[in-house]
């Protein structure tokens, strides 16, 4: 192999490697990337807001006062819902879980002092999404109340 061509190759390595680099830092569920925002794209705060929404996600708590890790996290949150929706309807559920976690896990992860969904909320939220017999009915339920709290209107 030419010298150019060793060097065409070790450039698109490069170039490869640091786009799948900026995907591996996404902590949001794979299934749920094609119908939210990227991280790197949202607009947080501070840097606690940003580590209080990937907490929100993933249950881990980086360097956060205050945090407990583990479950619920909104990954976990999804994936139960799917299994309890079965395949059928996983192509409506699944958008929607996934787009509720955008909006309420920004909301939640912001400053005490100016957030409009307390973890309070997030708990009647769990408790809501467990107790509904239909888990796209509860996803619906928990959405119309999380837009009225944040005063934001659906997608």
């Amino acid at each position: 192999m030419a010298l150019r061509e060793v060097g065409a190759v070790v450039a698109a390595v490069v170039v490869l490697a640091g786009a799948s680099a900026s995907r591996a830092g996404e902590f949001v569920r794979p299934d749920c990337r094609t119908v939210v925002r990227p991280t790197d794209a949202l607009n947080f705060d501070t840097d606690e807001h940003q580590r209080w929404y990937k907490r929100f996600w993933t249950g881990t708590c980086d360097h956060l006062s205050f945090c407990f890790a583990g479950s619920p996290n909104w990954n976990d949150i999804v994936g139960k819902l799917l299994a309890k929706g079965g395949a059928a309807e996983q192509p409506l559920l699944l958008p929607k879980a996934c787009r509720l976690g955008q909006l309420i896990g920004l909301e939640w992860a912001k400053d005490k002092d100016v957030q409009k969904i307390s973890t309070k909320d997030l708990k009647r939220f769990n408790a809501m999404l467990e107790a509904a017999g239909d888990p796209l009915k509860g996803v619906e339920a928990v959405e119309a109340k999380a837009l009225a709290m944040t005063g934001t209107t659906g997608r």
